[in-house]
C-alpha cells in the first residue's frame, strides 16, 4: 500500500462564486505529514494568501494532521476551503474521541499543539461527532 497522500478534487458545487478548496487523504503515517504541509502551502500560494497567514495555516495544518496521525484511527483527511472571507482548515479521522487542549508542563516535549492552533486561528473547534477538528482564519482585502 502506498503511503503517498491522494489528492481528491474539490466538491462540484462551491458555496459562493469565489469559493475554492481541496481535500487530501492519507494513511495515518508520520511520513506523509510533511507532504500534506507542502500540498497545503502550494494551494495557499496559488490562491495568493499572504505569506504570514500562509505560515500560520501551515503550522495549524501540521499540528492538526500530526494529532490525527498520533491519536486518531484510520485514514486522515485534510480539507481546506477558501470562501473569499475565510480560510477553514478541517482534519478528520475515525476516532470519535474529540481533540482537547492539554496541560503541558515546562519540561514536556509534547502536548502544546492545540494551544498553538488556538493562538494562531481566529476560531477553532471540534465537530459534534468528535472526528473533525477545525480552525478558521479571517481573510481581509479580498485575498
Amino acid at each position: 500500500m502506498s503511503r503517498t497522500p491522494a489528492v481528491v478534487p474539490p466538491a462540484a458545487e462551491p458555496k459562493t462564486p469565489t469559493s475554492r478548496g481541496f481535500e487530501v487523504a492519507m494513511a495515518p503515517h508520520r511520513v506523509g505529514i510533511a507532504q500534506i504541509r507542502r500540498i497545503a502551502v502550494a494551494h495557499l500560494r496559488l490562491w495568493s494568501v499572504p505569506a504570514p497567514l500562509t505560515e500560520d495555516v501551515r503550522l495549524v495544518v501540521s499540528e492538526l494532521v500530526t494529532n490525527s496521525v498520533e491519536h486518531g484511527h484510520g485514514t486522515v483527511v485534510l480539507r481546506i476551503r477558501h470562501t473569499g472571507t475565510q480560510l477553514r482548515v478541517e482534519v478528520t479521522d475515525e476516532n470519535p474521541a474529540p481533540a482537547q487542549l492539554q496541560d503541558a508542563d515546562d519540561e514536556d516535549l509534547c502536548g502544546r499543539g492545540l494551544f498553538l492552533v488556538a493562538a494562531l486561528a481566529d476560531t477553532w473547534g471540534v465537530s459534534d461527532d468528535g472526528r473533525t477538528t477545525w480552525a478558521a482564519f479571517a481573510l481581509t482585502g479580498g485575498t
